[in-house]
């Protein structure tokens, strides 16, 4: 089979964890022994995210820019070689000597007028407490939305993905046998102007809908969305939650489920599991072949009871 696996940037860098080269290495390499041993029986192609790690970065740039302004796409370019690095040689050090790997930075297209430009709802970055995330906001004019209870984090806009720039040199590789990290933290966001050329903006595309864009369009068979949530459930948070195993696309509502977080993964899963015979598959990254066979996270497929 043919599986996209999207690492959720939380699966790379906990929640809790510190912000640590050696923190994130660890993950990756714990990461890299779940994809190896997909690689064993399928090909995958791996996207992942990068919303702790570029809102680290903004932090960073913030802090010792002498008061120059970091745009996100360029900060979004820097996180995604960072953890492409990390990826692809963890993945390297898993697999057999031979094995091929290419980690390409990918440009995504975005609609100009998307209304999401005018509705920031993406969080980046680390928790904060309310006081803290009150400074932020006064500092550097940050949008920001409570996560959890008592908890805050930056929010941009998050557009979605219109055309992957580089899809003919990913399918290329694919094709040829090549084991491809790509449309790393959603892609890079561009535009494309009047004039045919390409320009960054000010935004961060959900790795998920371009996770599943890219699925789509070099027909795998299987997607797999992992982060750090077992599977998706109904009314999380509550005494009454559940765990959705299995789900038609068409008897998954993404209204039900948190913006932001898990209702795009529920879009996504929706959107690439239309056609027969795909799979879409949400869960722990540990769990990486339990949901591929069924038997963990939750499974979008149109044969779903």
């Amino acid at each position: 089979m043919r599986v996209v696996v999207a690492l959720g940037g939380n699966a790379l860098l906990r929640r809790g964890e510190p912000m640590t080269a050696e923190a994130q290495r660890a993950n990756v390499r714990k990461a890299a022994r779940a994809l190896a041993d997909l690689a064993r029986d399928h090909q995958i192609v791996v996207a992942h995210g990068n919303g702790p790690q570029v809102g680290l970065l903004a932090l960073q740039a913030a802090a010792h820019g002498g008061g120059t302004v970091w745009p996100l796409d360029i900060l979004g370019a820097e996180s995604v070689g960072m953890i492409g690095y990390l990826v692809e040689q963890e993945l390297a050090n898993a697999l057999p000597r031979e094995a091929a790997l290419a980690t390409l930075l990918t440009q995504i297209e975005v609609d100009p007028d998307d209304p999401a430009f005018a509705r920031p709802e993406k969080p980046i970055g680390p928790l904060y407490d309310a006081a803290e995330a009150g400074k932020m906001r006064a500092a550097h004019g940050w949008p920001m939305a409570e996560e959890a209870a008592g908890k805050w984090r930056r929010v941009v806009p998050s557009p979605r993905p219109r055309h992957i720039t580089q899809i003919r040199a990913v399918r290329l590789l694919v094709d040829r046998g090549v084991t491809v990290i790509c449309a790393g933290g959603g892609g890079i966001p561009v535009i494309r102007l009047a004039d045919g050329s390409l320009q960054g903006v000010e935004a961060v595309i959900d790795k998920d809908h371009a996770a599943g864009l890219l699925a789509a369009q070099l027909e795998a068979d299987a997607f797999l969305m992992l982060t750090d949530v077992d599977a998706v459930y109904d009314g999380w948070g509550t005494p009454a939650q559940r765990a959705i195993r299995s789900a038609r696309p068409d008897r998954l509502d993404p209204g039900r489920f948190a913006a932001g977080s898990m209702a795009p993964k529920v879009e996504a899963a929706r959107a690439f599991a239309t056609s027969p015979g795909r799979v879409a598959g949400i869960g722990r990254l540990e769990d990486a072949r339990a949901i591929l066979e069924g038997r963990a996270g939750t499974l979008v497929a149109l044969e779903s009871d």
